[in-house]
């Protein structure tokens, strides 16, 4: 049996919210793991992810790191303007940045630290993943929505903007970030009937035309469920095939 460790504290940059996390495993490359659209931080182990990946656990060569989500005051609030969704979502982004990611050092320093999720998680891992290339090795993207628009009804701003990899990708420029996006290592994983296909085939494309390579892996079928989730993780937790 692995390690395994719960953690809550009040969150300055989410306003003082309690915030829970699950923390897989004693050493090894992190893995900051985002729940599917409003899920809680033990969904990934619920649904038996944890246990898939029980060897590699064990043997301490990763440990999974599993968030709550704010979605349901950020982009899946639908009262709330698209600008204040993004307003919660930047909270969000701060609270992982300035806290998640730092009390991840401190029990375990590897360097290598990959983002990860399905479905609305993987908007959360490429997010990140895209925000802060020099702070994360791989992103594991699965079914993922590629495109906040989809969710703002096309609306944009500064600030959604900010948080939008399917768009602020398109304009990154900055030599050193670029760099950084081609020491990573990227894969998108998505079903060919997926209505998500379209979004992360033009978002692979926007990626190879920066020079960042990209893995995008098209599966058979529909492939956004948890059975088709727990093939890709084991095919590519360990990098593209």
């Amino acid at each position: 049996m692995w390690q395994r460790t719960t953690h809550r504290w009040e969150s300055p940059n989410l306003l003082g919210r309690s915030m829970e996390l699950v923390v897989h495993g004693h050493a090894g490359a992190r893995v900051l793991v985002f729940p599917t659209s409003m899920g809680r931080f033990h969904e990934w182990e619920d649904q038996g992810m944890a246990q898939l990946l029980a060897d590699q656990l064990s043997a301490g060569h990763l440990q999974l790191i599993c968030v709550a989500s704010v979605d349901a005051e950020s982009w899946y609030d639908d009262h709330a303007h698209p600008h204040h969704q993004a307003v919660w979502h930047a909270r969000y982004d701060a609270y992982l940045r300035d806290e998640v990611v730092p009390f991840t050092l401190v029990s375990n320093p590897n360097p290598f630290l990959i983002t990860m999720g399905a479905s609305f998680g993987a908007y959360h891992a490429l997010a990140f993943g895209c925000r802060y290339p020099h702070l994360v090795s791989r992103v594991l993207a699965m079914s993922g929505l590629v495109d906040i628009k989809r969710l703002t009804h096309g609306y944009s701003d500064d600030l959604v903007y900010a948080y939008n990899p399917a768009d602020f990708m398109r304009h990154e420029h900055d030599p050193a970030r670029l760099e950084a996006f081609r020491r990573m290592d990227i894969i998108l994983a998505v079903g060919r009937d997926d209505p998500l296909r379209p979004g992360n085939e033009a978002f692979s494309r926007v990626l190879w035309e920066r020079g960042i390579g990209n893995a995008l892996r098209l599966w058979d079928g529909w492939a956004h469920d948890w059975p088709w989730w727990k093939q890709m993780v084991r095919l590519y937790i360990g990098g593209h095939d």
